[in-house]
């Protein structure tokens, strides 16, 4: 089995079918074809069912297709390691993150990262979860991933090392009478509305438990795209719960942001695999481990 071969069968798999991969990769859909045929004579299976003119992996496919990311990642940081002897971290790094870890610390991150290695790219990937996050790292489709979750993110082969505890926010429409001295009890939100994502999130959930505590609290808009709910507090819509990383854009936007009494906190998390990384990644996770530790807390939001 060639490297080759692997490369152009993830490409296959991602791309849906022979055609697109051929054009991403820049080789001849005959070559393609020939390696991936030769490839399934070798393993003795079949990768992929045919329909028409895409590609949907078989059962088979579906097994080899994480294992043949994975080695793609290792053999780059043993590439990476023999390399970077006196030139420093340089490639691509790609990172999972979720919305509000994509904001802080990933922002800060990917800005310390240009200053010290400029030759790392850094690129993000959106996630609507913290298991979503898990699954991209531990597929080997991202290296390495930031989100909150209440419990540390579990997966095979995952490490999950903890950076600082989210504070989680009330974001609500300008002028909103309510709280005082930027922080706002429970019992203040009952018969209020707000906008909330459809999304299992850990915000959420958040949300629900709340609900279920608060008499009247109601939903006034259910969105599955996360970057629409600060437009919608804005508009008056309804109020929202965010973590802090928004905090100084809902703010600048208008929006009123206060915090829990007593504070409501989310771990946020750095989860990567164990083993082998490039040189890249291990500039991402050691200058991510000292973001977190040095990032400042929620106490510093004014209302």
């Amino acid at each position: 089995m060639e490297r080759r071969q692997l490369e152009y069968f993830v490409a296959i798999a991602e791309h849906g079918g022979f055609t697109h991969a051929a054009r991403a990769l820049r080789v001849a859909q005959p070559s393609l074809s020939r390696a991936i045929a030769k490839l399934e004579q070798d393993l003795g299976v079949e990768l992929f069912h045919r329909v028409g003119r895409n590609a949907v992996l078989s059962n088979a496919g579906e097994l080899l297709a994480e294992r043949a990311r994975l080695v793609l990642r290792d053999l780059d940081a043993l590439r990476a390691a023999a390399r970077m002897a006196g030139d420093g971290p340089a490639g691509r790094i790609d990172v999972a993150a979720t919305s509000s870890s994509a904001l802080e610390p990933v922002i800060s991150i990917i800005a310390e990262m240009r200053t010290r290695y400029p030759g790392v790219l850094v690129s993000t990937s959106a996630a609507l979860s913290a298991a979503e996050v898990v699954a991209m790292v531990v597929q080997g489709r991202c290296e390495a991933g930031v989100c909150g979750s209440a419990e540390p993110p579990v997966g095979p082969g995952l490490v999950a090392r903890h950076l600082r505890d989210e504070e989680v926010l009330l974001v609500a429409p300008p002028g909103t009478e309510i709280g005082s001295d930027g922080a706002v009890e429970r019992a203040e939100l009952g018969g209020m509305q707000f906008v909330v994502t459809s999304s299992a999130t850990a915000v959420r959930g958040f949300f629900d438990r709340l609900a279920a505590t608060v008499p009247d609290l109601s939903i006034a808009a259910e969105v599955g795209d996360r970057s629409v709910v600060l437009p919608m507090v804005l508009r008056g819509i309804g109020a929202s719960l965010m973590p802090d990383g928004w905090a100084e854009l809902a703010r600048r936007a208008g929006a009123r942001v206060l915090r829990f009494s007593p504070p409501e906190k989310l771990p946020q998390w750095l989860v990567y695999r164990s083993g082998p990384m490039t040189a890249a990644t291990q500039a991402f996770v050691d200058i991510t481990l000292a973001t977190g530790a040095s990032a400042p807390r929620s106490a510093a939001i004014m209302d």
